[in-house]
């Protein structure tokens, strides 16, 4: 399966929350995709139907594919700590996910075009890999000849977010992953023990 580049409100509307972020589509329709979707009362689900789904949102909040998926829950079980935990914060390291959590892009898409456009530097070097993994200390930021891309500019300046483990240089246009997250410094709502328990059958 390729990666997942079809209507995004349909499947925000699946998982019943706007999982890529604002939505005006979601908003207008929150409730199930499909003919009858507004009137669909939904069969009680089984435990397994209930882990996938959780899975799933997951893989499609961050945009990873399921082999990757598999790999990273692979890498966090392997490590020290909450193995759910730790797997999120596999997902938060990717320098997709903070390209967009740094405001530089409006969405997880977005990063990962600009990342893979060659438009983002770790540490001085430009990187087109999305799924690179970020450590602490490692500084991100905008290639020089690419700074006054329009999409970039007007992302940082309607960007308000704050993130704890991350800092932002608006002059230098470059921010330093300071830490990994904490789950409670997460914002996305994901059932991460669901997945492990899913994927510990």
């Amino acid at each position: 399966m390729a990666r997942y580049t079809g209507p995004k409100s349909k499947i925000a509307r699946k998982f019943g929350e706007a999982i890529f972020g604002e939505d005006k589509s979601f908003a207008k329709k929150n409730y199930p995709p499909g003919q009858h979707g507004i009137n669909r009362k939904r069969a009680k689900r089984s435990e397994y139907a209930i882990q996938l789904q959780e899975k799933q949102k997951a893989k499609y909040t961050y945009g990873i594919l399921e082999r990757q998926f598999q790999n990273m829950y692979e890498k966090a079980r392997r490590s020290k700590g909450v193995t759910g935990e730790v797997l999120l914060q596999l997902c938060e390291a990717r320098l997709d996910n903070v390209v967009y959590r740094m405001g530089i892009a409006p969405s997880r898409r977005a990063a990962r075009q600009l990342v893979s456009h060659r438009h983002i530097t770790v540490n001085g070097e430009v990187v087109n890999i999305p799924s690179y993994s970020l450590k602490p200390g490692d500084i991100v930021g905008v290639r020089h000849k690419s700074q006054s891309l329009t999409v970039i500019e007007n992302s940082l300046a309607s960007n308000s977010s704050v993130y704890e483990w991350i800092t932002w240089n608006p002059e230098k246009l470059e921010g330093t992953c300071v830490a990994l997250p904490q789950r409670i410094q997460i914002p996305e709502n994901i059932k991460e023990q669901l997945i492990v328990e899913l994927y510990s059958k």
